[in-house]
């Protein structure tokens, strides 16, 4: 059968052997023996060992190295067809403890009646020479378990259940599966990452679930609260969450009324009721927030230090380090050896790092253990450049670790309550990234008797995850914060520093392009915009800022339209990165990965292994997790064993199988919500049309920020100047501020 000959083809025949697989996402090489021939195919086999017998359904293609090749679209395990297959199977491997010669021997006696003699009459399988009675019942459980697997698959093929899906359902449930299944599919959505609401929906609607199922109101519910915590919020004002529910389930508020009271029951949702208004919470969010402020709360309290002690160590620093602080930092240092808890805010050019430095001086020379950490890799890599002292992200401070196999969507903190950090002092960094997940994991680590000081600028854009934490603690008026507000003399002279105050004040900013390091260069057109940023990248930044092409970013409000992040980065890809007979590349969804792209991850993957190696290639460290705005180089990709491996900023070396791609973007633009955390020498910004809502103040501050070396805006200036004079922001819904205050009163 020649390329092409069919638009659907289907082989049967036996696995004669196993390639190439990988364990994480099921992709499969493997050669199929089918009559005389062996044909190779390709797809993903969620579980498959030599031996069996498959009907596959898919299309030939040509493969530009390999050769003619047979994509599995889909297939189903079949039963072993003769005598061979099933020796085949046997000594194959899949049951651990039998061979090719201890295979033959079992075939050979009971031939074709080899498989149900395992399955109904295993004792027999002692009459053959090599087995005892014990290691014929190990082979009886180990054939079971194969069954029930192969079982399992062929039911969850009739819901056109994935394979990786239906392995993941296996797993969390076991033979309780089918009844799950029948009578409320819609656990999968609470019990199974990667299954949300709509996919669980659809299993429901097969297995014949009516649309007025109260297992479906109720996870309707859950996943309109999910559903806003991934825009940021930790609540949702009741009427809110009617109007959502109704949209998407399609019933009455009553309805919904008597669901929320059984999850209330149920303990899954927590309804609040403040100033005669009504809040729904999903539980864990709830206890998110109340852990982190009883925890805050106790970690506030105060060390007693003489006002005159700490001035005379200051003194001394200043001296030591020549340097000088003004009244505000020398506060600051003050409050963070009197206090557990200190808030340090202040604006680009105020002097933060100077008083982090201060701080760590002074708590040296005290003899004390002090920790720093940040958000991102980038983060705590400028950490770790401004202080001279080892940074780290929090996920790896914490010591993320992968939970046992089996449970892939799991993981854990090494530090916590149990475990806590073993340090006197704990400094973070870049605090408006910091959700309530994280902060609530880190303050569990955190034993009192720590010192506790939060560092970061409360105008910045709030954190990606759910919840308003900077703002929610400096809020609460529980704690003390230090702002600093003084611009010093050397950042005065950075007109980025100096618009970037201006811009968060509501002020014009000068646009006659007499500064060294502040542009626009108006442009009316997004085709003349785009040929302009091109040239800036290619040509005149690098040498300017002293820095590559790909160390210039380009930052844009949007996702869509022509300036937004996913048309900008097919332009610069072919502009910078563009096709060459030694890059490889890999096409997924529309979009082409290439050798030397630049790249982000969009989602938190808390499963993903990374190494950091040396010049050797010797791995120096390891671990687990890549994390949302993460960025790196493609450094190779393989077309054999369908993964490419990205190298992130940090050295972080991870392999993505192809099926993982989706978490993976290209990066030469990146919207300004992804760049938080992130410094760049030279930052060049698309403005020129787009939503009311999101061209904000905010936004624009925060873009102007990133830069370290130069700003060049390239638009218009009335849209420039709507971005300052709009000061709106989304309002999100978080309630630790409030927690705070109840237990303060």
């Amino acid at each position: 059968m020649k390329v092409g000959e069919n638009l659907a083809d289907i082989l049967e025949g036996y696995v004669e052997r196993i390639v190439y697989r990988n364990e994480e996402n099921g992709y499969t090489v493997l050669s199929l023996q089918r009559k005389e021939e062996e044909i190779t195919c390709v797809g993903s086999f969620t579980f498959i060992t030599e031996g069996e017998f498959i009907r596959a359904v898919g299309s030939y293609t040509e493969h530009p190295v390999y050769g003619e090749q047979f994509l599995v679209e889909s297939y189903e395990l079949q039963e072993q067809q003769d005598i061979f297959s099933v020796e085949r199977y046997l000594g194959s491997g899949a049951i651990k403890g039998i061979g090719t010669a201890l295979a033959a021997r079992i075939v050979k006696k009971f031939k074709l009646d080899t498989l149900r003699i395992i399955e109904e009459e295993p004792e027999r399988l002692a009459e053959i020479k090599g087995i005892s009675e014990r290691m014929a019942k190990e082979i009886y459980q180990q054939f079971e378990e194969k069954r029930d697997m192969r079982n399992a698959m062929i039911f969850l093929q009739q819901y056109n259940i994935s394979g990786n899906l239906a392995v993941k359902i296996y797993q969390e449930y076991g033979p309780k599966m089918y009844e799950i299944l029948k009578e409320n599919p819609y656990r999968l959505a609470e019990d199974i990452a990667g299954v949300g609401f709509k996919t669980a929906d659809e299993i429901a609607k097969k297995v014949g679930i009516g649309s007025d199922s109260d297992y479906r109101t109720k996870a309707g519910l859950l996943y309109v609260l999910l559903q806003a915590s991934n825009d940021g919020h930790v609540y949702l004002p009741y009427h809110e969450l009617v109007a959502k529910s109704k949209e998407l389930l399609f019933i009455d508020e009553e309805a919904i009324n008597r669901q929320l009271v059984s999850l209330s029951i149920e303990k899954k949702v927590i309804i609040r009721e403040e100033n005669e208004a009504k809040y729904i919470y999903s539980s864990v969010f709830y206890y998110m927030e109340l852990n982190a402020a009883r925890m805050l709360c106790d970690l506030n309290i105060r060390y007693q230090y003489m006002a005159d002690y700490v001035q005379k160590k200051v003194a001394k620093i200043e001296e030591q380090f020549k340097i000088e602080l003004d009244d505000q930092q020398k506060i600051a240092v003050s409050e963070a050896a009197s206090n557990g808890v200190l808030v340090l805010t202040g604006g680009p050019g105020t002097g933060k790092t100077t008083t982090i430095n201060a701080i760590i001086k002074f708590f040296e020379t005290e003899g004390l253990e002090i920790l720093l950490a940040a958000p991102t890799g980038r983060a705590a890599k400028r950490m770790t450049e401004t202080t001279g002292y080892e940074a780290r992200t929090i996920h790896r401070l914490l010591e993320l670790t992968r939970m046992s196999e089996g449970q892939e969507s799991k993981f854990s903190f090494e530090r916590n309550e149990t475990n806590p950090l073993e340090t006197d002092v704990l400094i973070i960094d870049e605090m408006s990234m910091v959700d309530i997940t994280l902060m609530n994991a880190l303050l569990k680590a955190v034993t009192v008797g720590t010192r506790l000081i939060l560092v970061g600028d409360v105008n910045q854009l709030p954190s990606v995850g759910p919840g308003n934490v900077l703002k929610d603690i400096i809020a609460s008026h529980n704690f003390n914060v230090v702002k600093l507000s003084k611009i010093f003399r050397q950042a005065a002279d950075s007109d980025i520093i100096v618009n970037a105050h201006k811009i968060n004040a509501g002020e014009k900013i000068r646009l006659d392009n007499k500064s060294k390091d502040f542009f626009l260069l108006k442009r009316d057109s997004s085709n003349v915009i785009t040929a302009v940023m091109i040239n800036l990248i290619k040509n005149k930044l690098p040498g300017y800022v002293k820095a590559t092409s790909f160390d210039i970013q380009v930052l844009t409000p949007m996702r869509k339209g022509e300036l937004g992040v996913e048309k900008l980065n097919q332009v610069l890809q072919q502009a910078l990165n563009p096709p060459a007979p030694d890059k490889k590349e890999k096409e997924y969804h529309q979009n082409i990965y290439r050798e030397g792209d630049k790249v982000m991850q969009i989602k938190n993957n808390y499963q993903l292994t990374w190494e950091i190696k040396s010049n050797y290639g010797i791995t120096t460290q390891s671990g687990t997790g890549v994390f949302n705005g993460d960025a790196g180089i493609i450094r190779e990709i393989n077309l054999f064993s369908e993964h490419l491996t990205v190298e992130f900023d940090d050295g972080r070396q991870v392999e993505y199988s192809f099926s993982q791609l989706e978490e993976l973007e290209l990066a030469y633009a990146v919207t300004i919500h992804k760049s938080q955390g992130s410094e760049y020498p030279a930052v060049i910004l698309p403005i020129l049309d787009g939503p009311k809502l999101l061209f904000n103040r905010n936004l624009l501050y925060t873009a102007v920020t990133r830069a370290k070396n130069c700003v060049t805006i390239v638009g218009s200036e009335d849209m420039l100047q709507f971005m300052i004079d709009n000061k709106s922001e989304q309002n999100r819904y978080s309630g630790l501020n409030t927690r705070i205050r109840e237990l303060r009163k």
